[in-house]
């Protein structure tokens, strides 16, 4: 993993984006992505003061998983991803350098694997695909508070 660089924010999300990347070009790096996800999303909490729901901290580590895994799995070289705090959500991004976009398979709980994006697109608020001049980027956002009962990662009731 190479880390690109972090966003020096502060609690306001209207004047800071707070945002880290990281470059990942090995399969066994996957773990590095879900733990950088997870590491940026307590700094979100404890140094920005912005809320982060136990349901957001482990959705983010989900989608993240999938998507570096499935660029690794079909792209070659590396893959570049990028967490940002906007309006509210965590916008996840993943550049892979692979010009093939995703096969978006319906739901089959008789097929055996393939069902990450399934997966990513029922817990994210939003998704997209964008074509790049050299690859694509996958884009999914997670919201960062949305537990009604006001569960935050990491405190306790």
């Amino acid at each position: 993993m190479d880390l690109a660089g972090e966003g020096e924010g502060q609690r306001s999300l209207d004047s800071t984006l707070i945002s880290v990347s990281a470059a990942f070009e090995g399969s066994e790096e996957i773990a590095e992505a879900r733990d950088l996800a997870r590491s940026f999303l307590t700094e979100v909490q404890a140094v920005h003061g912005l809320p982060v729901s136990g349901r957001a901290m482990g959705m983010v580590q989900l989608v993240v998983s999938e998507l570096v895994t499935n660029a690794r799995k079909y792209a070659p070289g590396p893959c570049l991803l990028t967490l940002e705090v906007e309006d509210g959500a965590v916008q996840v991004h993943v550049w892979d350098s692979s010009t093939t976009l995703p096969a978006i398979l319906p739901a089959d709980p008789g097929r055996v694997g393939q069902h990450g994006l399934e997966i990513v697109m029922a817990v994210c608020q939003s998704f997209a695909i964008d074509r790049k001049p050299v690859g694509k980027r996958i884009t999914a956002a997670v919201v960062l508070a949305d537990d009604p009962a006001g569960d935050v990662a990491g405190r306790q009731p």
